[in-house]
């Protein structure tokens, strides 16, 4: 009989364990991924089986920055102790009811920690829930919090303050260095547009201090002329600037030598005083790259007086100018014409001084030599020849690009 009831046992346990597992069964397929998870756990008989599920999540509590909703939460255990793997995070418009949207951001997908923060969310009030997770297996949405509402930014920033050179020329225009500053953390776009080529764009992020930088901006396919900025920033909620503007002139084109004539102001044909050399140019220069003491570049500007300024020409016939009051910058005239019978300087006192003249207005641009008083042996009857300037390096236009060429040659260049 010993026999027969321990046959018995085995068969009620096995009947035990079969019917755990079928039970386990249905409760997964009834329930799908979404089901508590089950687990069976069998000894010698049915009373001992042991279910396990992962309980409801922790109503989350919230915290609001601007546009950003941070969301934390306790931590979910299974009923048996287990720890879960993560948990879903989810808003609703309502208290109650109402359509699931995800959360996004670092809220978005499983969540391994206890918080999460939502940028961007829309505004009204949201109410937001947290799901523990298992695996495949989820357990029951938590109660949602209590209402929250993100601060809804609609004030634009205001308009960017921009940064160019006001000039740019040959040098500068691959590299034009634009910035500015706008509201910190925004995003900036810079347009940059003028004649002759499309506009070119760059999209930067403002920094924390409110600054930004552009990389260097290249204009070389803008045709000399105005050249805008204009710059637009757009903030975290999306609300975009109106336009800070600036504006720069290109002057890309180097100036030339456009003439040389000597000009008689004494006895035909013999350099003496009240001769003259005028040099004229394609554009206004820079005044102080001609005498650098000279600061204005739309006035005429003269030097002269007593021992002012002295013309000297060598024995080889080649004329320069230098001065007292300054520095004088510009080069040396080789004359074809035999008029210096030995070196000759041109200067002196009253009536008998050298000058030199600036004349950047419309339709001038000429830099008139005019010789005083001569020492020295000077030819006569000298015939109208050929007369080549070298100019100096340093002559520029007010932009600053540098005279090309340097070396102009008049054929008929008159005389003496």
């Amino acid at each position: 009989m010993s026999q027969d009831r321990q046959a018995s046992s085995i068969s009620m346990g096995r009947w035990n364990r079969i019917m755990v597992i079928a039970l386990g069964i249905l409760l997964l397929s009834c329930a799908g991924p979404a089901a508590s998870a089950f687990w069976g756990s069998v000894s010698s008989g049915f009373g001992a089986a042991k279910a396990d599920s992962v309980a409801q999540g922790a109503k989350p509590g919230t915290s609001v920055s601007g546009t950003t909703v941070t969301v934390n939460w306790t931590a979910s255990t299974t009923a048996g102790g287990r720890t879960v793997t993560g948990y879903s995070i989810a808003r609703y418009s309502s208290a109650a009811g109402g359509t699931r949207v995800a959360a996004t951001g670092t809220c978005q997908g499983p969540v391994a920690g206890l918080s999460c923060a939502e940028a961007n969310v829309p505004a009204g009030t949201w109410y937001y829930t947290v799901t523990p997770l298992l695996s495949l297996w989820q357990g029951t949405e938590s109660i949602r919090s209590t209402g929250t509402t993100p601060v809804t930014d609609t004030t634009p920033p205001n308009a960017p303050v921009v940064n160019a050179p006001a000039v740019v020329n040959a040098a500068l225009a691959d590299k034009v260095p634009v910035s500015g500053t706008a509201e910190a953390n925004s995003s900036l776009v810079l347009t940059v547009t003028g004649a002759g080529a499309q506009p070119v764009t760059q999209s930067m992020v403002v920094n924390s201090a409110g600054n930004w930088t552009a990389l260097p901006v290249d204009v070389r396919n803008f045709t000399d002329g105005t050249i805008s900025y204009s710059a637009k920033a757009t903030d975290a909620a999306g609300n975009t600037s109106a336009a800070g503007t600036a504006t720069s002139s290109k002057d890309a084109t180097a100036p030339t030598v456009t003439n040389v004539q000597l000009g008689n102001g004494g006895v035909a044909g013999k350099i003496d005083k009240n001769d003259t050399v005028i040099v004229t140019f394609s554009e206004s220069l820079k005044a102080s790259t001609i005498c650098n003491t000279w600061t204005s570049n739309t006035a005429t500007q003269t030097l002269g007086g007593n021992g002012v300024v002295t013309v000297n020409v060598s024995a080889g016939n080649v004329l320069t100018v230098t001065s007292s009051a300054c520095t004088v910058n510009l080069g040396s005239l080789a004359m074809t014409g035999a008029y210096a019978g030995s070196a000759m300087s041109f200067g002196g006192n009253g009536s008998n001084a050298s000058s030199l003249t600036w004349n950047p207005g419309t339709g001038a641009k000429t830099l008139t030599i005019t010789l005083g008083g001569a020492s020295g042996t000077a030819n006569t009857s000298v015939a109208a020849a050929a007369a080549t300037l070298t100019a100096s390096p340093t002559l520029t236009d007010i932009a600053g690009n540098p005279l090309s060429p340097v070396t102009f040659t008049n054929a008929a260049p008159g005389g003496f």
